[in-house]
């Protein structure tokens, strides 16, 4: 199927129910654009190096005349902050709107793209590159909410301020978890529009994530009971925490915790009995999970295992807390309603099984957060990532009949 880029006007003939004039107003092809210039940099993380994607991400927003902050804790680890002003002034009654989407990426298998991942390219429909579902397009799908609301001739009901930031594939320290620190999140509502198909997520599993060094005595090859073998002893770690079930009662949404085994390394050479291994863990936890309860719990069923003999210790590298808020929020109803003004479908309310910043903003700042973005989850990460140009229209319109509607 051939694209046309333009202002997006259904087709004769669609089921589509009747939008409303917003929708009439996004500019498909400046959309595709923007998406495309924002894939185009490679801001993978790791290594982790925004910086690059600064000049792209400025000019985007040129015409807003936004007051800007640069926030950079660790050399090209950039996170922008852009207040834009208010066609009607300054109100101090006027609540605030954050709109907080991440600028890394995480790596790619060049080799088992179709595409490069770094020249977008939009075919049957599908924008392909890394980062346009996961969540490049989310942000253009924002900022060109602000373009699609002034030639409709509608103004933004709130202040508007952008999060662009550094980090989240990481974990966010140095990203949004900076911006907590150094006092720079202030609001009343926030909006993250990471990959939900437009689905209003407002709950989200958090993750403790370690490596458990195990410790084992040398010996020769060829007398293998004769030393301790870690990597026989991290085997067995393996099976009892791999897909392991840590009972608890399961949550509405999110489901029950899970234990993922990622990684395994150690030994020296073959014919040595080996001293070391480590297993990196990964464990997806429920709120209420502190990084102490948590490292309990795998302790338990460590010991659980009865590995005669075994040493080790924990090394944890990322911990993050679960977040939620009720779905009674009048906050998660104004971004469904939006959602529904665009589509003419009411959105579904969902939990994730991962995590994203939304937490520092909903857990640490207190300000309420939706995530609900174009894209589908099952993209992200993967290879030949795509977006379908079709739904970063959609959430366009959404987002600007939220724009418009905040604080009205």
């Amino acid at each position: 199927m051939a694209v046309k880029y333009g202002r997006h006007v259904p087709t004769e003939g669609s089921e589509r129910p009747r939008l409303l004039h917003v929708r009439q107003h996004v500019d498909t092809g400046r959309l595709v654009e923007l998406t495309s210039a924002l894939v185009a940099v490679d801001t993978r993380n790791p290594p982790g190096d925004e910086s690059p994607i600064e000049d792209a991400v400025r000019s985007s927003m040129e015409r807003w005349r936004p007051a800007w902050t640069s926030v950079e804790p660790a050399p090209g680890r950039l996170s922008l902050i852009a207040e834009l002003p208010h066609p009607e002034g300054p109100d101090p009654q006027r609540p605030t709107l954050i709109v907080n989407g991440h600028l890394d990426v995480v790596p790619v298998n060049a080799a088992a793209w179709t595409h490069d991942p770094f020249e977008p390219l939009v075919v049957d429909g599908r924008l392909y590159g890394r980062g346009s579902a996961d969540m490049k397009g989310g942000i253009a799908a924002a900022i060109c909410a602000l373009d699609a609301l002034d030639r409709a001739g509608r103004a933004p009901g709130c202040n508007l301020t952008f999060h662009l930031v550094a980090d989240e594939e990481r974990g966010g320290r140095l990203g949004t978890r900076t911006l907590l620190d150094r006092g720079l999140i202030g609001g009343d509502a926030c909006l993250v529009p990471e990959p939900t198909d437009l689905q209003l997520c407002i709950a989200e599993r958090g993750l403790w994530q370690a490596r458990i060094h195990v410790e084992g005595k040398p010996g020769h090859g060829s007398r293998p009971r004769e030393g301790v073998s870690a990597i026989e002893h991290a085997a067995h770690l393996v099976l009892a925490l791999h897909a392991a079930d840590f009972g608890g009662p399961e949550h509405p949404l999110l489901g029950r915790p899970t234990a993922n085994v990622g990684t395994i390394e150690g030994g020296t050479t073959f014919n040595t009995v080996a001293e070391h291994c480590a297993v990196g863990l990964d464990r997806r936890i429920l709120p209420g999970a502190t990084a102490e309860s948590t490292e309990r719990e795998v302790t338990a069923l460590v010991k659980a295992a009865g590995i005669a003999g075994l040493r080790y210790r924990f090394e944890v590298d990322t911990f993050g807390e679960a977040s939620e808020m009720a779905p009674e929020e009048p906050w998660v109803k104004q971004v469904g309603e939006a959602v529904a003004r665009a589509t003419g479908r009411e959105p579904a309310i969902i939990g994730m099984t991962f995590t994203t910043d939304a937490r520092f903003v909903r857990n640490q700042a207190g300000i309420p957060t939706v995530v609900c973005g174009p894209g589908a989850i099952d993209q992200a990460h993967g290879d030949d990532e795509y977006v379908s140009v079709e739904r970063l229209v959609d959430a366009t319109a959404a987002f600007a009949e939220l724009f418009s509607a905040y604080g009205c």
